[in-house]
């Protein structure tokens, strides 16, 4: 942000601010919190650098996006399950392969279940994903019912004694009832195997996704109770702003981020750099 390279601060700045914080997607109550935080700040310790004003604001967008990692459920033996939802092409599927590489590169055992089944496209996509990250994937046949699915792959999961299974789900608009339906209907399946079960429920969310993403965070929350966020596509110009007014709002952490293709490219999130990048 070059504005801080002035030599003084001046009432203009703040509206420069304002705005480059809004068209970072971060939201407007969440930029005015910020905004009003660091005011209060440059006041009462008298400062009026530039850089000061930079530091104080990089650490008050940290503050917001350190929220503490929501509680889930502890089951007392495998498998750990995960559910990951997003909507249609976030990156949702892509992000589940990367999850599995790197479960698997830490030693554990991984099973991919294929419980997108209004696609064909879909079920193909998760199985050739898995094949290139070393793992196997539970499919039906398009069509069929997600919830047989995914209480077919965790009795097989037991079976096997797999340490972790990734459940893909249906992109869906947020809005769209009977879809979201359907899925609190998988969630209830995985249950139904484990009590415990699901034990994170991973929200996908596309970086370029801008404002409408905190929408989807608060609907697929409320339907499934998300526990983390992967932030996909943030190899590009996207700033990824709206993870703050989900953080600030919603209290959902940031777990990961996707920063490319490739199986390899997902990293665990830093807010410290995450926010070096954004005040670029």
């Amino acid at each position: 942000m070059q504005l801080f390279d002035r030599p003084a601060v001046d009432d203009g700045v703040w509206d420069e601010l304002e705005e480059l914080l809004v068209s970072a997607d971060v939201g407007i109550s969440t930029t005015k919190k910020l905004i009003d935080k660091v005011k209060k700040w440059v006041i009462e310790e008298g400062i009026d650098q530039g850089a000061q004003v930079r530091a104080a604001l990089q650490a008050a967008i940290v503050d917001i996006l350190k929220v503490p990692a929501r509680e889930v459920p502890e089951n007392p033996s495998p498998p750990r399950v995960i559910l990951v939802v997003g909507v249609n092409g976030g990156g949702k599927t892509t992000s589940i392969a990367k999850l599995a590489h790197s479960l698997k590169n830490e030693g554990k055992s991984v099973l991919l279940v294929a419980a997108d089944t209004f696609r064909a496209a879909a079920i193909d996509q998760l199985k050739r994903l898995g094949e290139r990250a070393g793992v196997d994937t539970i499919a039906h046949q398009p069509g069929a019912d997600p919830g047989a699915v995914v209480y077919d792959a965790l009795q097989a999961a037991h079976r096997r004694q797999v340490e972790a299974v990734i459940i893909d789900t249906a992109g869906r608009l947020h809005t769209r009832f009977n879809l979201m339906e359907e899925l609190k209907k998988v969630r209830r399946v995985a249950g139904k195997a484990d009590s415990t079960a699901p034990h994170e429920v991973i929200l996908v969310l596309d970086a370029t996704t801008g404002q409408n993403g905190l929408a989807q965070a608060r609907y697929f929350t409320e339907a499934v109770g998300v526990t983390g966020i992967f932030l996909a596509k943030l190899d590009g110009t996207a700033k990824g702003g709206i993870v703050l007014a989900i953080c600030d709002e919603l209290k959902i952490p940031v777990q990961f981020i996707g920063v490319g293709e490739k199986l390899e490219d997902m990293e665990t999130f830093d807010a410290e750099a995450f926010v070096e990048a954004l005040c670029a």
